[in-house]
């Protein structure tokens, strides 16, 4: 089991499921999310428990995606697409040691023109695949 938190601890959850490589997303919505570049795993929905949520809220992105947040001291913590099989959560949440490694880097045809997309060895998505 893996175990996870917001800055002030109002937002707790457990992982009890196996977590997918970690994500890099540069799009203009993750960048002003995250205040810069988003890093998400995700696990099974099953796999998923909220522990404490006296300061989880949620901002809907879309009709069909929100953003979880903490509403007491602002962290950013999840990514929910209804009709997807896993919760996405974001990777800097979770309580070391995570044992995650990293897996790609998406929507790099809008990353910001602030930084430079450093070749990591990582795979290259223009836009999502």
């Amino acid at each position: 089991m893996r175990t996870g938190t917001c800055a002030c601890r109002a937002v707790r959850y457990e992982v009890t499921g196996e977590l997918t490589a970690v994500t890099f997303c540069h799009c203009s919505k993750c960048r002003r999310w995250h205040g810069h570049v988003g890093a998400y795993t995700a696990v099974d929905r099953s796999g998923f428990r909220l522990v404490e949520q006296r300061g989880l809220k949620w901002y809907a992105e879309t009709q069909t995606v929100r953003r979880g947040f903490c509403g007491e001291c602002g962290s950013s913590l999840l990514w929910d697409e209804q009709g997807e099989s896993k919760m996405s959560i974001c990777a800097g949440t979770m309580d070391a040691p995570t044992g995650l490694q990293p897996k790609a880097h998406i929507y790099v045809g809008s990353k910001g023109d602030y930084y430079p997309l450093v070749d990591d060895g990582l795979r290259q998505y223009h836009e999502f695949k």
